[in-house]
């Protein structure tokens, strides 16, 4: 096989040392750089610290994920990870497509480009640049595309009855009142599942940590959001009936929860009579919406196993999309839509024959 970095000597490779700390990303890691002069300390920190808000935390983690994973399997066939070289790429990507190991499962198409994304982040952060587009990496990349590539599977929407249908399945107690309001929230501003968690219950707790606060007000309350797309404002107007209300639902969490600050979703303790200090994760969204959605047995005709497949936290934004009988850009600006095109990938029951080219041709 090619040597992975053609025309280096070994002299020139960073040491074992410095690649065995580098597995975990260090925001940001320049090669070769000098300390900064002593007048400048405090400024650099600052930038360091800016560096580290650059992207999510979700995403940090991914792709801090991506690099242990890479450096491993380079660790394993005797490569070196860095400097990076396309023809180790190309060879990482095409085990991922077909793993070399008895028994591996292949990585779908999304997922390797992804990770493919990640690990470029990973060089740049240390001070490499690689080219994606170069033949070793581009050319595997696209066969995979070719032999390995298939279709989006969308998650089923929630619509109007099946949301009602799974908050009443929920308890009166402390964890159905934070449910039901994760749950009515979630679906009438059409958020995702990091947004529900990431609220706050003022703009001064932004300060710390989350994504968002809320301003509760008598037709409604405003969330404002920092998503994908930038900041963004999502209204929740008052539901017809307190039952369905995700405003009258979210005021009752708070009353009951004895939440005045900080963020607004928690865990909850065994006794079910107290709430955490700290932030819900995530996941619960995600598991909530599997777990009342079989409580209320959306989707009966599929086996229990198939039916827990279809919903997921996106399902709560494809339901809003789907249920809202508006002027689409109203719908766009809801979700954070950046184009028109995103949103109707989340129209499930969007007429996409309305606009007929057969019979516009004279057809």
């Amino acid at each position: 096989m090619q040597s992975p970095h053609p025309g280096k000597p070994t002299a020139q490779s960073p040491p074992e040392t410095a690649q065995t700390a580098a597995f975990a990303p260090q925001l940001p890691v320049v090669a070769d750089a000098a300390e900064p002069p002593a007048h400048l300390e405090n400024l650099a920190a600052a930038a360091k610290e800016f560096a580290k808000h650059a992207s999510a935390a979700n995403t940090q983690t991914a792709y801090a994920k991506d690099w242990r994973h890479f450096t491993g399997w380079c660790r394993r066939r005797g490569l070196e990870p860095l400097p990076p070289a396309p023809q180790v790429l190309g060879l990482y990507i095409t085990d991922c497509a077909a793993p070399e190991a008895k028994g591996g499962k292949p990585l779908a198409v999304a997922t390797i480009e992804r990770k493919l994304s990640g690990l470029m982040w990973n060089f740049r952060q240390r001070g490499f640049a690689l080219d994606r587009s170069d033949r070793h990496i581009a050319s595997v990349l696209a066969g995979i595309r070719r032999k390995h590539g298939k279709p989006p599977v969308q998650k089923e929407a929630i619509l109007p009855d099946d949301i009602v249908a799974m908050v009443d399945s929920l308890g009166h107690d402390l964890r159905g009142l934070r449910d039901r309001a994760i749950l009515l929230l979630g679906f009438a501003g059409g958020l995702r599942r990091s947004e529900i968690v990431g609220l706050n219950v003022s703009r001064a707790d932004i300060e710390i940590e989350g994504c968002g606060w809320i301003a509760i007000e008598p037709a409604g309350v405003l969330l404002t959001l920092r998503g994908k797309t930038g900041w963004r404002e999502v209204e929740i107007a008052r539901g017809s009936s307190d039952r369905t209300c995700p405003v009258a639902a979210l005021e009752a969490w708070l009353k009951f929860g004895r939440i005045e600050r900080g963020p607004i979703f928690r865990p909850i303790l065994k006794d079910n009579k107290t709430v955490d200090v700290e932030r819900l994760s995530d996941k619960h969204v995600a598991n909530l919406v599997k777990r009342t959605a079989l409580a209320a047995g959306l989707r009966g005709e599929l086996p229990e196993a198939e039916r827990a497949l279809q919903f997921a936290g996106h399902s709560l934004r494809a339901g809003l999309a789907s249920s809202a009988e508006v002027d689409e850009r109203y719908v766009q600006k809801q979700l954070g839509h950046a184009s028109a095109e995103m949103t109707r990938r989340y129209q499930r029951r969007r007429d996409r024959f309305r606009i007929n080219l057969t019979k516009a041709a004279g057809l």
